[in-house]
Protein backbone atom coordinates (compact mmCIF):
# COMPACT_ATOMS: atom_id res chain seq x y z
CA UNK A 1 0.00 0.00 0.00
CA UNK A 2 2.84 2.31 0.28
CA UNK A 3 2.76 2.59 -3.38
CA UNK A 4 -0.77 3.48 -3.56
CA UNK A 5 -0.07 5.80 -0.66
CA UNK A 6 2.82 7.30 -2.79
CA UNK A 7 1.10 7.63 -5.31
CA UNK A 8 -1.79 9.21 -3.60
CA UNK A 9 0.50 11.51 -1.63
CA UNK A 10 2.00 12.69 -4.97
CA UNK A 11 -1.15 12.99 -7.03
CA UNK A 12 -2.40 15.02 -3.67
CA UNK A 13 0.78 17.02 -3.73
CA UNK A 14 0.26 17.42 -7.49
CA UNK A 15 -3.57 18.65 -6.96
CA UNK A 16 -2.07 21.30 -3.95
CA UNK A 17 0.33 22.56 -6.59
CA UNK A 18 -2.06 22.48 -9.52
CA UNK A 19 -4.75 24.56 -6.95
CA UNK A 20 -1.90 26.70 -5.59
CA UNK A 21 -1.45 27.52 -9.65
CA UNK A 22 -5.19 28.05 -10.11
CA UNK A 23 -5.50 30.09 -6.64
CA UNK A 24 -2.25 32.07 -8.37
CA UNK A 25 -3.81 32.37 -11.60
CA UNK A 26 -7.30 33.50 -10.44
CA UNK A 27 -5.51 36.03 -8.61
CA UNK A 28 -3.52 37.25 -11.55
CA UNK A 29 -7.20 37.16 -13.64
CA UNK A 30 -8.59 39.31 -10.73
CA UNK A 31 -5.63 42.07 -10.79
CA UNK A 32 -5.54 41.86 -14.76
CA UNK A 33 -9.68 42.25 -14.52
CA UNK A 34 -9.28 45.05 -12.18
CA UNK A 35 -6.45 47.06 -14.36
CA UNK A 36 -8.46 46.49 -17.51
CA UNK A 37 -11.91 48.00 -15.10
CA UNK A 38 -9.37 50.72 -14.24
CA UNK A 39 -8.23 51.27 -18.16
CA UNK A 40 -11.81 51.60 -19.06
CA UNK A 41 -12.50 53.85 -16.19
CA UNK A 42 -9.69 56.17 -17.32
CA UNK A 43 -10.77 55.53 -21.02
CA UNK A 44 -13.98 56.82 -20.33
CA UNK A 45 -12.73 59.66 -17.93
CA UNK A 46 -10.30 60.44 -21.48
CA UNK A 47 -13.31 60.55 -23.47
CA UNK A 48 -15.62 62.55 -20.95
CA UNK A 49 -12.57 65.13 -20.71
CA UNK A 50 -11.91 65.61 -24.52
CA UNK A 51 -15.57 66.27 -24.74
CA UNK A 52 -15.41 68.55 -22.23
CA UNK A 53 -12.63 70.27 -23.95
CA UNK A 54 -14.74 70.30 -26.61
CA UNK A 55 -17.84 71.90 -25.01
CA UNK A 56 -15.07 74.67 -23.96
CA UNK A 57 -13.30 75.09 -27.27
CA UNK A 58 -17.07 75.20 -28.64
CA UNK A 59 -18.10 77.51 -25.76
CA UNK A 60 -14.72 79.96 -26.17
CA UNK A 61 -15.72 80.41 -30.32
CA UNK A 62 -19.66 81.06 -29.66
CA UNK A 63 -18.17 83.58 -26.70
CA UNK A 64 -16.10 85.38 -29.29
CA UNK A 65 -18.52 84.94 -31.92
CA UNK A 66 -21.13 86.76 -29.60
CA UNK A 67 -18.67 89.72 -28.83
CA UNK A 68 -17.84 90.14 -32.16
CA UNK A 69 -21.50 90.73 -33.07
CA UNK A 70 -22.12 92.99 -30.23
CA UNK A 71 -19.23 94.93 -32.04
CA UNK A 72 -20.64 94.40 -35.51
CA UNK A 73 -23.80 95.60 -34.20
CA UNK A 74 -22.41 98.62 -32.16
CA UNK A 75 -20.21 99.47 -35.26
CA UNK A 76 -23.92 99.63 -37.28
CA UNK A 77 -25.95 101.16 -34.80
CA UNK A 78 -23.12 104.38 -34.71
CA UNK A 79 -22.49 104.15 -38.47
CA UNK A 80 -26.59 104.77 -38.89
CA UNK A 81 -26.06 107.43 -36.18
CA UNK A 82 -23.32 108.68 -38.26
CA UNK A 83 -25.98 108.38 -41.66
CA UNK A 84 -28.63 110.18 -39.70
CA UNK A 85 -26.24 112.80 -39.10
CA UNK A 86 -25.16 113.28 -41.98
CA UNK A 87 -28.29 113.24 -44.04
CA UNK A 88 -29.43 116.25 -41.35
CA UNK A 89 -25.97 118.28 -41.89
CA UNK A 90 -27.31 117.95 -45.62
CA UNK A 91 -31.01 119.35 -45.17
CA UNK A 92 -29.84 122.09 -42.84
CA UNK A 93 -27.44 122.91 -45.83
CA UNK A 94 -29.84 122.70 -48.15
CA UNK A 95 -32.33 124.85 -46.11
CA UNK A 96 -29.53 127.30 -45.51
CA UNK A 97 -28.23 127.50 -49.20
CA UNK A 98 -32.06 128.48 -49.82
CA UNK A 99 -32.25 130.92 -47.13
CA UNK A 100 -29.14 132.45 -48.37
CA UNK A 101 -30.71 132.61 -51.95
CA UNK A 102 -33.95 134.03 -50.30
CA UNK A 103 -32.02 136.74 -48.68
CA UNK A 104 -30.10 137.63 -51.70
CA UNK A 105 -33.22 137.64 -53.36
CA UNK A 106 -35.21 139.91 -50.71
CA UNK A 107 -31.80 142.10 -51.12
CA UNK A 108 -32.62 142.13 -54.88
CA UNK A 109 -36.26 143.06 -54.59
CA UNK A 110 -35.52 145.81 -51.71
CA UNK A 111 -32.98 147.54 -54.37
CA UNK A 112 -35.31 147.41 -57.31
CA UNK A 113 -38.00 148.73 -55.31
CA UNK A 114 -35.83 151.68 -54.44
CA UNK A 115 -35.13 152.15 -57.47
CA UNK A 116 -38.35 152.04 -58.66
CA UNK A 117 -39.60 154.50 -55.95
CA UNK A 118 -36.46 157.08 -56.93
CA UNK A 119 -36.91 156.60 -60.80
CA UNK A 120 -38.98 158.38 -63.45
CA UNK A 121 -41.25 155.56 -65.08
CA UNK A 122 -42.49 156.33 -68.57
CA UNK A 123 -45.05 154.15 -70.28
CA UNK A 124 -44.63 153.47 -73.80
CA UNK A 125 -47.02 151.89 -76.29
CA UNK A 126 -45.65 149.77 -78.90
CA UNK A 127 -48.08 149.95 -82.36
CA UNK A 128 -48.19 149.21 -85.60
CA UNK A 129 -47.86 152.08 -89.08
CA UNK A 130 -51.25 153.66 -88.21
CA UNK A 131 -51.40 152.91 -84.50
CA UNK A 132 -54.76 151.26 -85.15
CA UNK A 133 -54.38 148.39 -83.38
CA UNK A 134 -52.03 148.23 -80.35
CA UNK A 135 -49.30 145.60 -80.12
CA UNK A 136 -47.93 145.58 -76.61
CA UNK A 137 -47.62 148.29 -73.55
CA UNK A 138 -44.39 148.48 -71.69
CA UNK A 139 -42.73 150.70 -69.07
CA UNK A 140 -39.23 151.92 -68.92
CA UNK A 141 -37.59 153.23 -65.46
CA UNK A 142 -35.39 156.15 -66.09
CA UNK A 143 -33.03 156.75 -63.42
CA UNK A 144 -29.82 158.87 -65.01
CA UNK A 145 -29.32 156.11 -67.25
CA UNK A 146 -29.49 157.42 -70.64
CA UNK A 147 -27.66 154.46 -72.04
CA UNK A 148 -30.78 151.95 -70.74
CA UNK A 149 -33.26 154.10 -72.67
CA UNK A 150 -31.48 154.32 -75.46
CA UNK A 151 -31.05 150.72 -75.40
CA UNK A 152 -34.31 149.95 -75.70
CA UNK A 153 -35.25 152.61 -78.20
CA UNK A 154 -32.28 150.56 -80.55
CA UNK A 155 -33.80 147.12 -79.84
CA UNK A 156 -37.26 148.16 -80.90
CA UNK A 157 -36.48 150.75 -84.24
CA UNK A 158 -34.14 147.52 -85.51
CA UNK A 159 -35.82 144.71 -84.25
CA UNK A 160 -39.82 145.36 -84.54
CA UNK A 161 -40.80 145.90 -88.12
CA UNK A 162 -42.70 149.64 -88.84
CA UNK A 163 -42.13 150.31 -85.17
CA UNK A 164 -43.57 154.01 -83.94
CA UNK A 165 -43.23 154.90 -80.20
CA UNK A 166 -45.31 157.33 -78.78
CA UNK A 167 -45.36 158.65 -75.36
CA UNK A 168 -48.59 158.26 -73.49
Amino acid sequence: MRLDSALHSNTLEHTATHYNTLQHTATYCNILQHTATHCNTLQHTATHCNTLQHTATHYNTLQHTATYCNILQHTATHCNTLQHTATHCNTLQHTASHCITLQHTATHCNTLQHTTTHCNTRVYTLCSTNCAQTMTTFHVYICGRHNYYVFIIYFLYNVVDNFHMYVV
